[in-house]
């Protein structure tokens, strides 16, 4: 069956395994601008944040066997694919932070996302139908939780890090950051704006 615009990310992803060129090329096509919007906050600058989304679909075209295809989360693992690889970029442009070496088996480890099995499938339309509820839930948060889920995602700080950038103890962090998890989850099941 040849593939088009109506081809379910699973379809796609599996023809990207094959190594089928159209099909990466539908794949860029329908996810490139949320991956791009998420990389550009990450990265800062368009240019560079252009450069890693073009080494996100290089690591697509070159790692797609680690995508669990039964899991069905083509979203979520390119969301992540991309986050990681845009914080592991942005993080190695500065010079005073030392990073190991960038070799296939740390791509594999910390680059290349290995997703459990008890996340839920989530699809592109889904998750633009729910971005205003999370918008919501995010902006119900305290300005402290708010920061320091920022640190930790967008920045991609561990909670030791986060900890010394704020200058507080490594405890109230992990709180901090448990606290906001709990909340965000509640106000996303209440589902009030």
């Amino acid at each position: 069956m040849p593939l088009n615009a109506n081809s379910t990310d699973i379809e796609v992803m599996q023809r990207v395994a094959a190594y089928d060129s159209k099909a990466l090329e539908i794949l860029y096509t329908r996810y490139s601008p949320i991956l791009y919007t998420l990389i550009k906050k990450i990265a800062g600058d368009a240019a560079f944040a252009e450069e890693i989304l073009t080494e996100v679909f290089v690591i697509i075209w070159r790692k797609v066997n680690l995508f669990d295809i039964y899991s069905g989360n083509v979203y979520t693992w390119l969301i992540t694919l991309a986050r990681n690889k845009a914080v592991d970029m942005t993080r190695r442009k500065l010079k005073n932070l030392k990073m190991p070496e960038y070799t296939e088996e740390y791509e594999d480890r910390f680059i290349v996302p290995k997703l459990s099995k008890q996340i839920d499938a989530l699809d592109l339309t889904t998750a633009l139908s729910i971005k205003k509820s999370v918008e919501s839930a995010l902006n119900k948060l305290t300005d402290a939780q708010q920061y320091v889920i920022y640190l930790a995602y967008y920045e991609g700080l561990t909670q030791k890090e986060i900890a010394e950038k704020l200058n507080i103890p490594y405890v109230t962090v992990k709180s901090k950051i448990k606290i906001a998890s709990v909340n965000l989850r509640e106000f996303l099941l209440k589902g009030d704006s």
